[in-house]
Parts: C-alpha cells; structure tokens; sequence
C-alpha cells in the first residue's frame, strides 16, 4: 500500500522522485505528491488521481531543489481528494506516510486543544503536526523532533520529513511498514520498495523495526526512538532495474507470467540434491521434527499454503493447518514448542501475516518464513528464511510469486518427509527427478496457451464464474477465481468440485461458464461426473486438462491443455492457464490489469 520516496544529493529532486514513484504505481494508489526544499523552503505539490496528474501539474509549478520526497496514497484515513494527499505540510515540517496511526482521533483532540488546526481527514497529519510541535519546542535537530513526535504515536508506519530550518537532510522512521535507504556515491534514496531505486543504486539497507534515520548526501545516522546509535550495513541486491521493465510486453502481469518457469527454476536451483533424493533448505536444519505445521497467510499466499497442506501430509505425513492470518491471533490460537510455523508472504511486509507470526511465536512456536524480499520484516522475524527468488513482481496481482512459493513448499515437504523417514528414497529420487522437469512442462504449458485469447472474448461479458478442482487442484480453483475477481472485476467463485452438490449447483444455468480442473490421477472420474453435472444443467464447462485426454472433449465446450505431471506438482501448471484467462479477460473487459482498482500490492495495514 501506498508509496515512499526520496532524494538528497546533487540531481533535481522532482526528476528522481516522479521516477521512483513511477516504479511504485504497482503498488496501487489514488492521490500523489513530493515536497522539494528550494532556497530554504519546501515547496509542495499534490493531488488526487494518478501520477499523470502529479506530471501536469509539475509542469505548471515546477520545483527545483535538491532534496526531496514523495508519494502514492491509498486511501485509509479520509478519501481520495487534493487535500487528503501527501505530502502534509505543517509550518516548517513536511511529512509522507504508509500505515494506520491508532491513536490518530486522541493526537487530534490534544492538538486542537493547543491551538492547532487541521486541513485534512488524514491520520497522516497529526504527524506532521507533533513534528512540528516539537522543532518549534526547540528540539536540537530534526530527529530528535521525530523521535519525540514517535513515541507519542501508536500504531504502523514507515514515515519521511523534511523541515525548512534542516534543507539538507531527510528524517526517516519504520515500524510494521516496509523502507529502504540506498546508498550512492554524494546522494542518498529512500524508498519504501527497491525497485523504485534500482535505476540509481544496488546498494541498500534495509530498516529495522523501530529505526530512526538521518539522511544526508554524505550521511547516513541510524538511532533507535530514544536516540541510542544502531548500526546497519548495506547489502548489494542482485536484481537490476531492468528486471523491473516490461521488457516488451504490454503489462507486467503477461510478462511475470511468462516469467514463471525461470521463477520457479530459479528457486529450485542448488537446492535439489539429485544423487540421494533430497533438498537443502539452504544449510538451515529445522533441528527436532515438528510434529505439527501450521501455515499462516494471506490471499494468494493462502492459496499456496493450502497446496502445502497436501505437500506435507502426503510425503511427511505431518498433520498441517492452514490458517487465514487475519483471524490468527484473535481466536486464542493453540501452538506450542513442537509446531513449526511457517508464513507466507512474497513482500515479506504482509501485516497481519506478521502480526500473525509474532504470536505464534510468542506461544513457542519455531518460525519459517516463505518470502520473496531479503531482509524484510517477517524475514527477520523468523527463526529460519526460505526465500524464493522470483525477481520482483511488479502486478498487483500475484503470479510468478505463487509458483515460486508452491516450489518452495515442495522443497519443505521433501525436507521433511526425508527428517521423519516418511518419504522412502525411491519416492524421493523420482519425486526431485519430477521437479527437475516442472520448468520446461511450464514453458511448454505456456507456449500452449494461445486458444485462451479467444476464450476470453468468448465468455468476457459474464456476469459470474465457478471455479472447480479436487485435491491439491482445490487450491487452484480458489486462486483462478480469485485471479479473475481482482482484475476483471467479475464475480466468481471456486469450490472443491465435491461440494457443488451441497450448493453452487443451485448457480448453474446456461448463463454460468463452469472452469473444471480436471487433470488425470486420483479422483479424475469423479471429477468428470462432477462436470457431467454442470451440463446436464446447460452450464457452460471450461475444462483445464491433461495434454492427450481425448475423452474429455466430448464432455465440454472448452479445453484448456496442460502437461502431464504427478498429481502434487499439478498446481504449478494447472494454475497458468487460469493466470492467462484472468489477463485476457481484463484485457478484453478494459479494466487496469496491473493496477487494480482498490487493491495494493504490499498490504501493510491490518
């Protein structure tokens, strides 16, 4: 949710802020500005709408300085509107700001009290105000001001200031909500996202809960809230800017798509041990076998996890929940020593699925994170850390990530199947053999793919969608529709096929276009009656298939093809033509396929 930028050093601050903020539109947003000092003031321009708007009206009013920093909104506090944006001035103190203030309402009153007024609805600017309050109070520096103004605040934030009486620096502070300082030679970033400074520096440091720091373009001073030095080092990230393009396709979303076979290829990688049918989880042991997992997520990630639920039962033969994040910690949760959590995350800043975390473990638990952002929150708030390296995703809507988490799973439920002795090392060696092929079977599944165009214009004026699948295809079935309620803005649902009886069927008419996963293996005959349902009642099936399955296309009016695959490794292909019916079907309705309307990226709000 919303953006972070920006800049001191010796370039045009209003050049390297609107392109940071380019990169962050992924994030989604509804308002936006930057705040540039200028000859001893700081000089702001904002708006409701997206950054075109921000574009124009620069071009009308443009800022010169040196340092800088600006924003995307996504409105929490207030709707969007001119006034609600940030940045939010108060006398000589300009703050941007990601995350809730709880105790916004009480700061309020106090200040009103005091004298102060209020221009907009936000929570946002009673930080500026308690800033404010506090240089005017005759605090020795900038942040010492913000440090001062933080610990009256109660809640999730990653903020930024500048003030007129410091021109040459920019106060930073994180908690709960992402931020990265990068590093270059006479110039500093700030950003609440790498890839919105990729273009300029790969070396970053990322900020730790309660971090407050001071930036210069020759300094960086990192304290805590009451002001005691922390040190932090930089680390070089590996991705380049380019990797943040389109490369030629037309949205982010098709291209990460396509991305998927490398993604999952990539994350895979050094980590198979092919001579004894085994994995490393990068050198990290779980130490004692778990005798429970419990899985913690959130949307798509969720989805993922409840595929790992039938990865680790069925080759650990580990009993594994799966839990919403959202609703963890406020039903008395039961974990305990001999649990292993593992969270889901590609931000890795999810916050309800660190919150999450954070009481598992403090009932005990050991703690694994899945996440795709080095050294992001959950990250380090986990006792162990398998990253998948799927590159930056750029699309709201998640795709390459989830594959790259569903290979991640893979290599957990092999690691401990093979611990616990539940996995034979037969199975082991075929099933690693399997993984091996999963990448091309993906490429060529997607080099496959080109009937999907056609089927979305078929069926792109559907008011509503069932989705069906069986088994670790259940997952998949929830995830294609929730692929195509984000960004085609059409209703549509998914169930294990076996429930349709127990109600959906009520749904089905002529009107209803039914996708039917419905691959070879366990449970393949039921699901085919469970499409002969459908039709008998005129619905219109979309069957998602086994590559050489003739007999299914009687029985449909639609196929989407798929290679063959043991039934646990479907998800990572059967989920791709659903990515691609969600894109074209975006594509053909009009809508925003990599900026969905009211949805952010990174979900740092509860």
């Amino acid at each position: 949710m919303c953006g972070i930028v920006g800049y001191a050093g010796g370039r045009d601050a209003t050049e390297v802020l609107m392109s940071a903020l380019r990169r962050l539109e992924y994030r989604g947003y509804d308002s936006a500005g930057i705040a540039v000092i200028a000859a001893g003031q700081t000089q702001v321009v904002r708006c409701r709408g997206k950054l075109v708007a921000l574009q124009k009206l620069l071009a009308e009013q443009p800022l010169g300085g040196t340092v800088g920093v600006g924003h995307t909104r996504w409105a929490t506090h207030g709707r969007p509107s001119d006034e609600n944006a940030h940045p939010h001035k108060v006398g000589s103190v300009s703050v941007v700001h990601n995350g809730i203030i709880e105790n916004h309402a009480a700061l309020r009153d106090r200040l009103r009290a005091s004298g102060r007024t209020f221009s907009s609805q936000t929570d946002t600017e009673v930080i500026a105000h308690l800033v404010d309050e506090a240089v005017a109070a005759g605090a020795p520096d900038l942040a010492a001001a913000v440090r001062c103004a933080l610990k009256q605040l109660e809640g999730a934030y990653a903020i930024a200031v500048l003030s007129d009486r410091h021109p040459d620096e920019i106060v930073a502070a994180k908690n709960a909500s992402p931020l990265v300082v990068g590093l270059g030679q006479g110039e500093c970033f700030l950003a609440s996202d790498a890839p919105a400074i990729l273009e300029y520096t790969r070396e970053m440091i990322f900020l730790e809960e309660g971090d407050v720091v001071a930036l210069g373009r020759n300094s960086v001073e990192f304290t805590d809230v009451d002001g005691n030095p922390r040190v932090r080092k930089p680390r070089t990230i590996t991705w380049t800017a380019a990797q943040a393009e389109k490369a030629g396709y037309p949205h982010f979303m098709l291209k990460e798509i396509y991305e998927q076979p490398q993604a999952v290829s990539d994350t895979l990688r050094s980590r198979l041990l092919l001579d004894g049918g085994d994995v490393t989880l990068d050198g990290q042991t779980l130490g004692e076998t778990p005798t429970r997992v419990v899985v913690l997520a959130c949307g798509t990630s969720y989805h993922a996890g409840l595929v790992g639920k039938f990865l680790v039962e069925n080759l650990a033969r580990i009993p594994c929940e799966v839990d919403l994040a959202s609703e963890f910690r406020y039903r008395e949760p039961v974990v305990g020593a001999k649990d292993l959590v593992v969270a889901i995350s590609q931000s890795g800043e999810t916050l309800d699925t660190l919150c999450a975390l954070k009481e598992a473990k403090a009932r005990g638990a050991r703690a694994l994170a899945i996440c795709n952002v080095v050294d992001s929150a959950i990250a380090r708030a986990s006792d162990l850390v398998l990253y998948t390296h799927a590159g930056p995703e750029i699309g709201v809507a998640s795709t390459k990530c989830f594959t790259a988490q569903l290979a991640a799973l893979t290599l957990l439920a092999i690691h401990l199947g093979r611990r616990n002795r539940a996995l034979s090392d037969a199975a082991a060696t075929a099933l690693v053999g399997e993984l091996l092929h999963i990448p091309h079977k993906m490429s060529d599944t997607l080099r496959a793919s080109g009937p999907v165009r056609e089927l979305a214009r078929k069926y792109m004026h559907a008011r509503d969608f069932l989705f069906l699948g069986r088994g670790p295809n259940y997952p998949i079935a929830l995830e294609g529709a929730l692929k195509l309620k984000e960004i085609s803005y059409i209703h549509a649902e998914g169930y294990p096929a076996g429930e349709m009886k127990h109600g959906p069927i009520a749904l089905i008419d002529d009107g209803l276009p039914v996708v039917v996963i419905a691959t070879r293996g366990k449970g393949h005959d039921k699901v085919l009656s469970n499409l002969a349902e459908v039709r008998a009642r005129e619905g219109h099936v979309i069957a998602v298939a086994t590559r050489g399955d003739e007999a299914i296309k009687a029985q449909c009016q639609d196929v989407l093809w798929v290679e063959d695959a043991p039934a646990l490794l479907q998800p990572l292909l059967t989920v791709l033509p659903l990515q691609l019916l969600a894109y074209n079907m975006a594509v053909a309705r009009g809508t925003d396929v990599d900026q969905p309307r009211n949805l952010a990226k990174s979900v740092t709000v509860e």
